[in-house]
């Protein structure tokens, strides 16, 4: 498991790594969750399709119809360490 705390060191890490699933934050500074996502779909398609989106924030009225049009999962914080199992074994179906 590794973690970034803003979406550019994401990228840095998906390009230098493989990962099977990326648990993204959508408020992240520096390139949010979205923008990632985005990037993600162009020049990694298979890691885009494995994506859990979260925040502990309070959602606008673009991010949440964002992430029900990506037909991604999503994972509001706080979490449970079950509740996070759960949504990985969902996501890797």
């Amino acid at each position: 498991m590794d973690i970034a705390i803003n979406g550019r060191l994401a990228q840095d890490m998906i390009e230098k790594r493989q990962y099977h699933i990326c648990l993204i934050d959508v408020r992240t500074p520096e390139m949010n969750g979205t923008e990632l996502y985005q990037w993600l779909q162009k020049k990694y398609p298979r890691v885009a399709n494995q994506v859990i989106f979260t925040t502990g924030g309070v959602l606008d009225e673009k991010t949440m119809p964002f992430i029900e049009q990506s037909g991604r999962l999503f994972l509001p914080k706080p979490f449970t360490p079950d509740e996070l199992i759960a949504v990985v074994r969902k996501a890797l179906k």
